[in-house]
């Protein structure tokens, strides 16, 4: 005769339980997986279409001999960069929506709906149009670096805030709405006194474009992501623990405060570089978590590096959409990321789970 199944205290099936656990892991690495296999496939497409038309020859003679003529010019100076910076901005851009969402417990938190974005815009306005310059600043990273300095500004405003109010969600939420609406009339203002070649470029930064990418803050922002990211994975199943609720996260012996202090310091370095590299991006980081919650649900393991996934897989799809939507044309990804995430942002609102 088989043994019989160990019984836990309550009848149930204990066996059975890890079993099903353990087929759940699975089905949550093999989800995983597939989304590291559709960014590279995404990659090398990204990598191979473009304007230039260049056939996978060429491209595999520039990839392999750098400097050989104009073709390795497109593949190291604009391509490649391009791809990179692509499925960066949206790793740091869906890992800290994803943490914002969990520690507001707010489905439309994100660094675009919260302000940061605004804040960043707000910072190259003044860069751009008021030729502000700080001493000891490069003349190339000038809008960049106020660009950042403003969004990691607003973001500890937001838990400045946070703790004045004793850490009310919904406090922080509307004060972020209200920093959108702020930076965007103090962006408008710039707007209006900036002249015509100001203007052109304010503009442009404002739309999110890839096309300012290069190696140096390709690799600032590898190594903000490769810094940040494991903190925020060993921060986990405190995460998860939220998600339960407060009582029960602090029940657990989870220090709610101190876990949204460390939470917004990581949102705020991960977005404001993501930012202020490629200007307004929105609606990434707030559909890539929900898409990664539908796909492997809310233990934070798993969680983050889905949303983080899924955002790097959503950007680059949207890079090369950008590329070749308009034949000769880049438009800025800006354009197509709200264009995608607006019906994803409705779907939100209007049912309140995705």
């Amino acid at each position: 005769m088989p043994p019989a199944p160990v019984m836990d205290v309550k009848g149930m099936n204990v066996q059975g339980m890890h079993t099903a656990y353990r087929r759940l892991h699975r089905r949550r690495m093999a989800v995983l997986a597939v989304l590291g296999v559709l960014i590279c496939l995404s990659l090398l497409l990204d990598f191979s279409l473009g304007p230039a038309g260049l056939t996978p020859v060429q491209l595999w003679h520039a990839l392999w001999h750098p400097g050989a003529g104009t073709a390795s010019i497109i593949v190291w100076h604009i391509r490649l960069p391009y791809a990179l910076m692509a499925l960066l901005v949206g790793i740091a851009l869906s890992a800290s929506g994803a943490e914002m969402q969990t520690i507001l417990d707010n489905p439309l938190a994100s660094p675009f709906t919260l302000g940061v974005s605004a804040a960043a815009a707000f910072g190259a306005s003044l860069a751009i149009v008021l030729d502000w310059r700080l001493p000891y600043i490069p003349e190339d990273w000038m809008i960049p670096f106020e660009a950042f300095l403003f969004a990691v500004g607003s973001a500890l405003l937001l838990e400045l805030v946070s703790r004045l109010r004793g850490h009310s969600t919904s406090m922080v939420v509307l004060f972020g709405i209200a920093l959108v609406f702020t930076f965007q009339a103090l962006v408008s203002l710039m707007q209006f006194i900036a002249d015509e070649d100001a203007l052109q470029e304010l503009v442009f930064w404002t739309m999110g474009s890839l096309t300012r990418a290069d190696w140096p803050k390709i690799t600032v922002l590898a190594l903000g992501c490769a810094i940040v990211l494991p903190f925020s994975w060993r921060a986990a199943p405190a995460l998860t623990a939220l998600r339960l609720g407060e009582d029960r996260a602090a029940s657990y012996g989870v220090n709610i405060r101190h876990l949204r202090i460390w939470a917004l310091l990581r949102i705020s370095i991960l977005s404001a570089l993501a930012v202020s590299f490629v200007g307004t991006i929105g609606f990434v980081g707030l559909v890539a978590p929900h898409i990664a919650r539908r796909l492997v649900g809310e233990d934070h393991r798993f969680y983050l590096p889905a949303a983080a996934l899924c955002g790097g897989l959503i950007l680059s799809l949207a890079s090369i959409a950008a590329k070749n939507l308009l034949p000769g044309v880049v438009i800025p990804i800006g354009i197509v990321t709200a264009l995608v995430g607006i019906p994803f942002f409705l779907a939100i609102v209007l049912k309140r789970r995705i």
